[in-house]
C-alpha cells in the first residue's frame, strides 16, 4: 500500500506496556461469553476466556512500554485512512457525523467492555466501548500459519473490524441483537454470518474509496486481501483445525462467500450493495 506520506490516527490506544492481574470470583457477563465463542472460532479453548474473566481485572504499567515501530505506524495510517473514507461516506449518504473508533494495541490480555480480551482470539471489535482490539502478533500468525502475508492483508483485517464499528453506528448491531432474541443456535449463527459478510463488503468499499481518493493500492494488494479473506473462511478454518466442515456452526461465512462480498464492495464502492440481510443468495 502507498501510505508513506499519509497522516497517522490520533485514535490509537497503546496498552502494550500493561500487564493484567485477575483475582477473586465474579459473574461471567454476556460479553465474556461472546468472546469465548470468538476464541472457539479461532480454535482456542473457550474455558481460557471464561476462567480469566471470573474476577476483577487490574492493569499494571511496565517501566518500559514498547517503542514505536514501523508496523505500529502502518496500522495507525490505515486507521486514519478508514477515518477519512468513512467520514466522507457518512457525509455523502446523509448518515450524520462519523464517530471515529479507537484502536487498542495490546499484548496477552486486556480488559474490554465486552469482557476480557485475549491475543489468542485474534482481532475483534467491542460495541460496548466502540473500540477495535488488536495484538500485532496476529499479523505474524497470518503470514506464518494462514499463509496470508502482505501489508494489504493486514489493512484488510483493520478495515474489517472498523466495518463492524460502522455497522454499530448505523444500528445494524442492535437490530441483529434483537433478532437473536429467542432464535435458536443455527439461526443465531446465520445472523452472525450475515454480519461478518457485510463487514467484508464494507471493507471492500473502504478499499475502493481509499484508492480512488488517494491512490493507495499497489499491484497485488487486492489479491492479498482476497487471499486473507479466503484464509479465514469458516470452511477453511474448520478443515485446518478439525479436518471436517460443520456448516450449521459457521459464524463468518465460507472462504468463497468472504471473497465474493469483499469483491462486491471493492468493485462497486457502494455501501448500499452490502445488504447481506436482503440478498437472495450469499
Amino acid at each position: 500500500m502507498r501510505l508513506g506520506n499519509s497522516r497517522e490516527s490520533r485514535n490509537i490506544e497503546d496498552r502494550r506496556g500493561q500487564r493484567m492481574r485477575i483475582g477473586g470470583r465474579g459473574k461471567i457477563g454476556l460479553g465474556t461469553i461472546v468472546l469465548a465463542l470468538v476464541a472457539l472460532y479461532f480454535g482456542v479453548d473457550p474455558n481460557v476466556v471464561l476462567q480469566n474473566a471470573v474476577g476483577p481485572v487490574q492493569t499494571e504499567t511496565s517501566a518500559n512500554p514498547p517503542a514505536d515501530t514501523p508496523q505500529t505506524r502502518f496500522v495507525s495510517k490505515v486507521l486514519a485512512d478508514t477515518e477519512d473514507v468513512w467520514g466522507s461516506v457518512f457525509q455523502q449518504q446523509g448518515w450524520g457525523a462519523y464517530q471515529e473508533p479507537k484502536l487498542v494495541l495490546f499484548n496477552g490480555a486486556t480488559p474490554t467492555a465486552c469482557g476480557t480480551g485475549q491475543s489468542a482470539m485474534g482481532p475483534f471489535y467491542c460495541p460496548g466501548d466502540s473500540k477495535v482490539y488488536l495484538d500485532l502478533q496476529f499479523f505474524q500468525q497470518m503470514a506464518q500459519q494462514l499463509n496470508s502475508p502482505g501489508d494489504f492483508a493486514q489493512a484488510y483485517v483493520v478495515a474489517h473490524e472498523v466495518a463492524h464499528h460502522v455497522q454499530h453506528q448505523l444500528g445494524v448491531m442492535d437490530q441483529v441483537d434483537q433478532a437473536r432474541q429467542g432464535a435458536g443456535a443455527a439461526a443465531g449463527n446465520q445472523l452472525s454470518v450475515l454480519v461478518e459478510l457485510q463487514a467484508d463488503c464494507l471493507a471492500g468499499v473502504w478499499a475502493n474509496h481509499s484508492n480512488s481518493q488517494r491512490g493507495t493500492l499497489e499491484p497485488g494488494d487486492i489479491e492479498e486481501g482476497l487471499n486473507a479473506a479466503s484464509a479465514i473462511g469458516d470452511d477453511t478454518l474448520q478443515k485446518r483445525t478439525q479436518g471436517h466442515v460443520v456448516p450449521d456452526s459457521f459464524t463468518h461465512g465460507t472462504s468463497a462467500q468472504r471473497v465474493r462480498w469483499f469483491s462486491r464492495g471493492f468493485e462497486s464502492g457502494d455501501a448500499a450493495r452490502c445488504d447481506t440481510f436482503s440478498a437472495s443468495s450469499l
